[in-house]
């Protein structure tokens, strides 16, 4: 894993790249916290021959300790411009790792970020899987009709009202799945819950960026 910033027409963003070798495409694990879960997450997806970048939407201390961080956090379209932003830098290839042009691109994002995700898909056809854990797919309102992507929406089976918000969001959605995880609440902290989070990610992108990669 190597640390490298992504300089974009705002801001510079922190992110870790790990590359596996060969592998099936590159996963855009984004986060606007500490960004723990979406770390372990990240290991299994290159464990299961995926590279990642482990993205933090907001830059750093200076934008997390902010008093505004909240309403950062709830910033649809500025978290949506960023991502946007970093999928235009993967497709030109990092500096880092310039192999990363032209291999098949995932999103993965919680939360707020799994929202500004779907935006991004809809708004970068290049996108050829999303997928999200816990996350307001509602929140991307207008653009979700837009996503062409396939996109797999993870739920905890406990956590009843973004459940309900998911399924609604799904029915708009050009090619969407909704993964139950059961007795699993919005954190995803009992046991086996964000291993079983990781498999279907997992198992998702592999399946629909190798599909991608063959069509290129």
């Amino acid at each position: 894993m190597s640390a490298v910033r992504l300089d974009l027409a705002d801001t510079a963003l922190d992110a870790e790249l790990d590359i596996p070798d060969e592998p099936t495409g590159i996963v855009l694990v984004v986060h606007t916290g500490d960004g723990a879960r979406d770390r372990t997450v990240a290991r299994g997806l290159n464990a299961a021959g995926l590279g990642t970048v482990v993205l933090d939407l907001l830059t750093g201390h200076e934008e997390e300790l902010d008093r505004v961080t909240a309403a950062l956090r709830s910033d649809l379209e500025l978290l949506t411009l960023r991502l946007i932003g970093a999928i235009d830098r993967l497709t030109d290839g990092l500096e880092a790792a310039p192999h990363t042009a032209g291999l098949p691109v995932g999103l993965f994002g919680a939360g707020t970020g799994a929202a500004a995700a779907l935006a991004a898909a809809a708004a970068r056809p290049r996108v050829a899987a999303v997928a999200s854990r816990g996350g307001r797919a509602d929140l991307a309102g207008p653009s979700l009709p837009r996503v062409r992507a396939p996109v797999l929406l993870i739920v905890g089976g406990a956590d009843t009202p973004v459940r309900d918000l998911t399924e609604r969001a799904a029915r708009t959605l050009d090619t969407a799945e909704i993964h139950v995880v059961d007795g699993a609440a919005h954190a995803f902290d009992e046991p086996g819950a964000l291993e079983e989070v990781t498999t279907q990610a997992a198992d998702w992108f592999n399946r629909h960026l190798t599909r991608a990669a063959t069509r290129r």
